[in-house]
C-alpha cells in the first residue's frame, strides 16, 4: 500500500472502520460458504478486535493517527479549561510577538545581506581613533586622495570602492519653486559592476562615468524611488534633474530590492563620486567610506596590511601640512591608527552603529520576558497536570507507555504555542513598524525593509518549537512519571510538584527583577538626559539652512538677514555657520593664559553674526556682542567652560588668546563672556567654546565668505513651521543667488538627541510591565494551587485553633523564600549587566540605591497583590465543612 494511501486513510477513520468490518465479515461468510460451522469459523479467526487493529496499522500510519487524536484531545482540554488556556496563550503571544518583532528589526538592520553578488566577501575599512574623553572609538571616513593610494596598493587582490554617506538633499526637475527632498549617494563608478547588479531600466553607472571631476553628470534612480516618484514610468530616461551646481541626466533605474549601501535609509538616486569635485582632490575632506570586495583566494589580513601601509603613507604626508598646535604625539596617533576590515554583507550605516547595542539589549530584555512567560505557562501546565494525575494513572494502567504520555502532553503544549504564535505574529506585524516610527527624526527618517520572508518564517517556526520545549517538556515528563497505584489511591505527593513550581517562581522573579533593573537604568538615563539644560531657548526658533551660488559679499547675506527681520511675525534674525545640536563641529588649537593646548578636547568654534546670542537667548555675562565691522580672527566671545579651563573661572574679557589660521598662530582679543550652551549633542560635556564673527579676514587682507550659512529666525508666534514657506520664498526673492536648502526647527534638533534613549526607555518600560504582570500571574497560580492542595490540612489547623496570620504565613512562606532568592539573583545579574549597558547610559550608575530599591519595591507590591486572593481563600476555609467532607 502506498504511503499516500496510508496518509489518506488517517483522515477517513469512520470509512476505514466500515471497510475493515466488511472485510472481516466477508472472511467469515466465505468460511461458512465453504462448509465450516459459523462458531468454529469465528473461533478459528481469533479476536476480531485484534485483527481489526492489526489491519488498521497496515492500512494507515499509527504515529500520525496518534498525533491527530492527541491534537483533538488536547483541543478539548484547552476548551474545557478556557481561563487557564486563555491566560497561557495570551501571555505567550505577547512574548512571542515581542521576540518576533525584535528579530524583524535586528534582521532588517543588522543581519539581512544586501541583494548583491558575493556579499560574504564584502568589507569596509575602519580605523581606531580617540574621542574627547580619550576613549577608543572607530572612524570610517576617508579622503579621496588617500583612497586612490589604497586602491593602487591592493590592485589585483581586492576591488576598492569609495562610497559616500547617504544624505538628504534638495533636487528639482523644474524651477526652484518645485524643490523636493531626496536621498543622494555619491558612488564609485565600478560599484554596480562589482555588486553584480543589473538595471531595471536603461543602464547603471560604469567606470567610464567616474574618471574626471564634473565630467559625467548622470544619475541612476533606485527602483524604490522610481516607483514612488514616477510610478515606474519608462519615460523617466533622459529626464533632467538639478542638484547642487549640476544638471544631471537620468540614464537608468537600479534593480528592484537594492536600496543603497546605507542600511536603514533607502537611497533615491546615485551619482558618480567624481561629481563632487570639491572633495576629489581635497586631502582634508573625509566623507567617503571605503568598501572592498576581496578576491577569491586572496588573504583578508594581507589586504588589510597593505591598506594600513598605504593609509599610513598618505597620512604621514598629509601631517606635514598640520599647523603649529598639533603635537608629535597626536601626529603619531593619527598616522599609525590601526585599521580593520569589517564585514559589510548587511550594508553599513550610522544607524547600525547607533542602534546596534541598543537593539542587542532590547533583544536580551525580550528574551527575558519570553522566559518569564514560559515559566508562567510551565507552572500552569504543571498545576493542570497535577489535576489530571488520575487520568494519567488510568492510561498507564491500560498499557500506555511513558513516551505516549509525553507525546500527549507535548501535543497539547504545541497547540498552545501554535495559537500563541499566530497571535504573536499579529502583534509583531504591528509592533516592528511602530518601533521604527519611534526612531524617525523628521529630516532623516529610518526606512527599513520589514519583509516577511523565509528568514522571518523560519525564526517563527523555530521560536514556536523552542517555546513548546521550554514550557511543555518538564510538565510532560512529570506527568508521564505518574505512579498508577499511588495516584489512583489519591496518594500522589503534591510537595514535589510545589517544589518545581516554586523554583519556576524564583526564576520568574529573577528574570523580572533583571528586566526592571535594566528598565530603571534606561528610564533614569532618558529622564536625566532630556532634562539637561541646553543653555539656550529652542522654542519658536526656525532654522533656514541656505546656500549661495559662488562667493557672495557679506553685505548680500546681511541684506537677506534684514529682509527676514522685517517680515511680520519675526522677532529676531541672526546667522550661524550651522545650528546648535546639529552634530556639526569645528575645533581648533588655542593657547591662552600660558596654557598649552589640550590634545583630546580642543575648543569648539562657531561663526555667528551680531545678535545671534540674543536670538538664541544665551545670556552675555560681560563684554559686548559682535559688531558688523568685526572680523575673525581679531575678536572672539568665549563661554564659561573656556573661562574655567583657561582662566580658572575668572572673567576673561579684555584678555587675548592665540589660535591657528593656516600655518600661523593668530592673536585675538576676547570681547565677550557668555553663558555655557550645548554645542553638538546632549551626551558630550560642555566644552570650551569660542564664537567668532561671520566675516573672515584672510592672510591677503581680503574678506572670505562661505557659500553656506544658517539663518536663525525667532518667531513671535507659537508655530514657527507655519512661516517656513513664506520665509523660504523671501530668501529667494531678496537675492536670486541664494537658495534655502533645508528648513528645520531647533526644538526638533534637541528632541532628536534623545531618540535612542526615548526608544529604550519606552520599550523597556513596556516590557517591564509585561514581565511584572506575568510574574504576578505565575505567583498567583502557584499560591492558588498550594491552597487547593492543602485545603484539608488548612481546615484541620483552623479547627485546632490556628490564627489567620499563621495560616497566611504557612501558605506564603515557601513562595516568599523563592521571592527573595529570585530578587537576590536578579540584583546580582543586574549589577553584572552594567558593563554591557553602560555605553547607553547617561549619568546613571547601577549601584545607586534608587536603581536597586525601585525593582524590589515594585516586585514586592505586585507579589502582595498576587498573594491576596489565595490567602483570603485559605483563611475562609470552613473547618466543619472540610471535616465533614473527610
Amino acid at each position: 500500500m502506498s504511503l499516500w494511501t496510508r496518509v489518506r486513510n488517517v483522515f477517513r477513520g469512520e470509512q476505514l472502520n466500515r471497510d475493515l468490518e466488511e472485510e472481516l465479515q466477508s472472511h467469515l461468510e466465505e468460511a461458512v460458504e465453504n462448509g465450516r460451522d459459523p462458531e468454529e469459523a469465528r473461533l478459528a479467526f481469533g479476536s476480531a478486535l485484534r485483527a481489526r487493529e492489526e489491519s488498521r496499522d497496515v492500512k494507515l500510519l499509527p504515529w500520525l493517527e496518534s498525533l491527530i487524536s492527541d491534537a483533538a484531545f488536547g483541543f478539548r482540554q484547552l476548551t474545557k479549561n478556557k481561563a487557564v488556556s486563555g491566560a497561557a496563550i495570551l501571555s505567550l503571544a505577547l512574548a512571542i510577538g515581542a521576540c518576533t518583532a525584535a528579530f524583524r528589526l535586528v534582521d532588517a538592520l543588522l543581519l539581512r545581506p544586501m541583494p548583491v553578488a558575493d556579499s560574504d566577501r564584502l568589507f569596509y575599512l575602519t580605523y581606531d581613533t580617540k574621542d574627547s574623553e580619550g576613549k577608543t572609538d572607530t572612524g570610517d571616513s576617508y579622503e579621496y586622495p588617500g583612497f586612490r593610494m589604497m586602491r593602487d596598493a591592493v590592485a589585483g587582490q581586492a576591488d576598492l570602492m569609495a562610497i559616500s554617506y547617504a544624505g538628504r538633499q534638495d533636487l528639482t526637475y523644474g524651477s526652484d519653486d518645485d524643490m523636493e527632498k531626496a536621498i543622494r549617494q555619491f558612488v564609485d563608478g565600478s560599484m554596480f559592476g562589482v555588486f553584480g547588479l543589473k538595471p531595471s531600466l536603461g543602464r547603471l553607472l560604469t567606470k567610464s562615468d567616474d574618471l574626471k571631476p564634473g565630467e559625467h553628470p548622470v544619475a541612476v534612480l533606485s527602483h524604490d524611488f522610481w516607483t514612488r516618484r514616477f510610478s515606474r514610468d519608462p519615460k523617466v530616461l533622459g529626464k533632467k534633474l538639478r542638484h547642487g551646481e549640476y544638471v544631471y541626466e537620468i540614464v537608468g533605474v537600479g534593480p528592484e530590492g537594492f536600496t543603497g549601501t546605507d542600511t536603514g535609509e533607502i537611497t533615491d538616486f546615485f551619482v558618480p563620486a567624481m561629481m563632487n569635485a570639491r572633495a576629489i582632490n581635497n586631502p582634508s575632506w573625509g566623507w567617503h567610506r571605503i568598501w572592498a570586495r576581496v578576491g577569491r583566494g586572496a588573504d583578508v589580513e594581507q589586504v588589510r596590511q597593505k591598506l594600513q601601509a598605504a593609509l599610513h603613507n598618505f597620512r604621514k604626508e598629509k601631517a606635514k601640512g598640520f599647523g603649529p598646535g598639533v603635537t608629535k604625539d597626536r601626529i603619531e596617533q593619527y598616522t599609525s591608527a590601526p585599521t580593520h576590515l569589517e564585514p559589510a554583507a548587511a550594508g553599513v550605516s550610522g544607524m547600525q552603529k547607533t542602534y546596534r547595542r541598543a537593539l542587542t539589549i532590547l533583544v536580551a530584555v525580550v528574551c527575558l520576558v519570553l522566559l518569564i512567560a514560559c515559566a508562567n505557562v510551565a507552572n500552569l501546565m504543571t498545576a493542570q497536570a497535577a489535576m489530571r494525575a488520575r487520568e494519567m494513572a488510568l492510561r498507564v494502567s491500560i498499557g500506555a507507555g511513558r513516551a505516549r504520555l509525553v507525546q500527549l502532553v507535548m501535543v497539547e503544549s504545541l497547540l498552545v504555542a501554535a495559537a500563541a504564535t499566530c497571535l504573536g505574529w499579529l502583534l509583531a506585524w504591528w509592533a516592528a513598524p511602530f518601533v521604527v516610527s519611534m526612531i524617525n527624526p523628521p529630516q532623516y527618517p529610518a526606512r527599513l525593509i520589514l519583509n516577511t520572508d523565509w528568514r522571518v518564517m523560519s525564526f517563527g517556526a523555530a521560536l514556536a518549537l523552542a517555546v513548546t520545549l521550554l514550557f511543555g517538556l518538564v510538565p510532560a515528563l512529570r506527568a508521564s512519571a505518574v505512579k498508577p497505584v499511588s495516584a489512583l489511591k489519591g496518594g500522589d505527593d503534591p510537595h514535589s510538584r510545589r517544589r518545581l513550581m516554586n523554583a519556576l517562581v524564583a526564576a520568574q522573579v529573577a528574570f523580572c527583577f533583571l528586566v526592571h533593573f535594566v528598565t530603571g537604568l534606561f528610564v533614569a538615563s532618558f529622564e536625566r538626559m532630556s532634562t539637561q539644560p541646553t543653555g539656550f531657548l529652542a522654542e519658536r526658533v526656525l532654522l533656514l539652512e541656505t546656500t549661495a551660488k559662488g562667493d557672495q559679499s557679506p553685505s548680500a547675506w546681511e541684506e537677506v538677514e534684514q529682509r527676514l527681520r522685517e517680515q511680520r511675525g519675526v522677532a529676531s534674525v541672526s546667522r550661524a555657520g550651522w545650528p546648535l545640536m546639529s552634530g556639526n563641529g569645528w575645533s581648533n588649537t588655542v593657547w591662552a593664559n600660558g596654557r598649552e593646548p589640550s590634545p583630546l578636547a580642543e575648543p569648539y568654534f562657531l561663526d555667528v553674526s551680531p545678535g545671534w546670542l540674543a536670538t538664541m537667548k544665551i545670556p552675555l555675562i560681560d563684554g559686548r556682542d559682535f559688531r558688523l565691522e568685526d572680523t575673525q580672527p581679531k575678536v572672539v566671545i568665549v563661554n564659561e567652560a573656556f573661562a574655567r579651563h583657561y582662566f580658572d573661572g575668572q572673567n576673561p574679557v579684555g584678555r587675548s588668546i592665540e589660535t591657528v589660521q593656516g600655518k600661523k598662530r593668530i592673536r585675538a582679543e576676547i570681547v565677550g563672556y557668555a553663558r555655557d550652551a550645548r554645542y553638538r549633542n546632549m551626551r558630550e560635556a560642555i566644552r570650551p567654546t569660542l564664537y567668532v564673527p561671520m566675516r573672515n579676514m584672510g592672510d591677503d587682507g581680503k574678506l572670505r565668505m562661505k557659500d553656506w550659512s544658517t539663518f536663525v529666525v525667532r518667531t513671535s508666534g507659537d508655530n514657527p513651521a507655519a512661516m517656513a514657506p513664506a520665509l523660504r520664498r523671501l530668501v529667494k526673492q531678496t537675492r536670486s543667488e541664494f537658495r534655502v536648502s533645508d528648513v528645520r526647527l531647533q526644538e526638533e534638533l534637541v528632541r532628536n538627541q534623545t531618540l535612542r534613549e526615548r526608544l529604550l526607555a519606552l520599550l523597556s518600560a513596556f516590557f517591564a510591565v509585561v514581565a511584572l504582570v506575568l510574574s504576578a500571574v505565575g505567583l498567583y497560580g502557584v499560591l492558588n494551587y498550594a491552597v487547593l492542595q492543602r485545603r484539608r490540612e488548612i481546615g484541620i489547623r483552623r479547627a485546632l485553633g490556628a490564627q489567620t496570620g499563621d495560616v497566611a504565613w504557612r501558605v506564603t512562606a515557601e513562595v516568599a523564600a523563592m521571592l527573595f532568592i529570585g530578587a537576590a539573583t536578579g540584583l546580582g545579574a543586574g549589577i553584572a549587566s552594567e558593563q554591557y549597558v553602560e555605553k547607553l547610559l547617561y549619568q546613571v550608575q547601577a549601584k545607586e540605591m534608587a536603581m536597586m530599591a525601585a525593582p524590589l519595591l515594585t516586585i514586592l507590591a505586585a507579589a502582595l497583590l498576587a498573594a491576596l486572593p489565595p490567602v483570603i481563600r485559605a483563611v475562609r476555609i470552613d473547618p466543619a465543612a472540610m471535616l465533614r467532607a473527610e
